[in-house]
């Protein structure tokens, strides 16, 4: 298993580019399902996750070409080969099992195995299913496999969901999209990434206004056709590289970052006194000289403070001077990362789903164990800022989610090198 070593205390310099979403580039992967068509991507991440999900694609017999060189990757589902997405393929990453509703709207069956647990917490799919079955298909849960069939295809339905699920709002844009008739999905996901598979979708023939509102309306149509469609940039490795800038200091332009899409984290770094400007390029982040200052905030869905950028900004603040308090109200058991950063020797006391976080005047480097995504970088993100060296372990963690991280950062000024450790 690879590490990251880092050596702390230089601040960042320079210019960092923003690739595609992840979280927006794998329900888009999934619409390639929907057409026979060749649907093609621009700005597309090269990560874990996106490559796992094209294997699976593969295997239900789309033809994949993907250009590393020009960011692009290319998908032609002209016949669908499989509809059965198994255990092995699904456990690896939970998105991959959003291939269940475009399978179900295009050919009127699937076999997909419920995904695997996460770290994180609890996150069912009983809402997607509760969808699906609203728009008419049949479904049975079997030795860990969804069998789901909709044999005279998808209904239109009016659909609201008890609580926000950015998961379950795309999954049923998906499939609603070849439904016959209107659905009509209410108290949904507001996020970008919403707006961006609603765009691409669009694009590709599909008829659906209001992403990016409380209420979705798609009109069905009978098929789709290929399009060309560039992924939204990644809001979440932006404000992970300006939390980064904000920790070790210095005069970051985030190339391609969107300033609309970080307001809640830009009104959180501008409390603890961090310079954060649009420009005609994207994001610029400012810190020289000066202690952090607290803030406290609550992980929202979206325009709120993301989840995901829960842990980046609990590594910020280990530097403030006061406390600070966060509250996480997305996902239960996503503070693992506050052991860890307490060896670096911050002060973090965690109560329930919240963490009170007491500012040091400096983090000391020491070993430490990644235990998902977002926690990973947090450490990444410490380092940065503690003196001497930090040594991140189970770093595949971190490829699931950031394409070229210790690149980036290297190029800025960081100290730090992907270690290679031999089985």
């Amino acid at each position: 298993m690879d590490r990251i070593a880092i050596t702390g205390g230089a601040p960042l310099r320079g210019t960092i580019p923003i690739y595609g979403a992840k979280n927006s580039a794998l329900k888009l992967q999934a619409a390639a399902l929907l057409s026979a068509d060749p649907l093609i991507l621009e700005n597309m991440p090269d990560l874990a996750d996106t490559r796992f999900m094209a294997q699976l694609l593969a295997s239900l017999g789309v033809e994949i070409t993907w250009i590393k060189e020009t960011r692009t990757l290319r998908m032609h589902a002209a016949e669908i080969s499989s509809t059965i997405a198994p255990y092995d393929q699904v456990r690896k990453m939970r998105a991959s099992f959003n291939v269940l509703g475009p399978l179900l709207a295009r050919v009127g069956h699937a076999t997909v195995s419920l995904p695997g647990g996460c770290a994180i917490g609890a996150r069912p799919v009983d809402l997607h299913l509760k969808a699906f079955e609203a728009m008419g298909a049949d479904i049975v849960i079997e030795q860990g496999y969804v069998k789901a069939a909709a044999l005279r295809g998808l209904k239109g339905a009016e659909i609201e969901f008890p609580f926000v699920s950015v998961g379950a709002t795309e999954h049923a844009m998906l499939a609603a999209t070849l439904a016959h008739g209107e659905t009509v999905l209410k108290n949904v996901a507001r996020e970008p990434e919403i707006i961006d598979l609603a765009d691409c979708l669009n694009a590709m023939g599909a008829r659906i206004e209001g992403a990016g509102t409380g209420e979705i309306h798609i009109r069905g149509v009978t098929s789709l056709k290929g399009a060309t469609h560039s992924v939204v940039a990644d809001r979440i490795e932006a404000g992970t590289f300006a939390l980064a800038a904000a920790a070790a200091g210095g005069n970051v332009l985030l190339q391609g970052a969107r300033f609309d899409h970080l307001q809640a984290l830009i009104k959180v770094l501008r409390g603890a006194g961090v310079e954060v400007d649009a420009e005609a390029r994207g994001l610029r982040v400012k810190r020289n000289g000066g202690r952090i200052q607290p803030v406290s905030f609550e992980t929202e869905p979206f325009p709120g403070f993301p989840t995901d950028l829960q842990a980046q900004a609990m590594a910020l603040l280990c530097l403030a001077e006061g406390q600070s308090r966060i509250r996480e109200t997305i996902f239960e058991n996503r503070f693992m990362h506050a052991p860890e950063l307490a060896r670096l020797g911050a002060q973090i006391a965690v109560h329930g789903n919240e963490a009170v976080v007491t500012g040091v005047e400096a983090l000391k480097g020491a070993p430490v164990m990644a235990t998902d995504l977002r926690a990973s970088v947090s450490l990444v993100i410490a380092g940065l800022a503690a003196e001497g060296e930090t040594v991140v372990n189970r770093v595949y963690h971190l490829d699931r989610g950031f394409e070229k991280l210790e690149p980036k950062l290297a190029a800025c000024g960081a100290q730090i090198q992907r270690l290679k450790v031999e089985q």
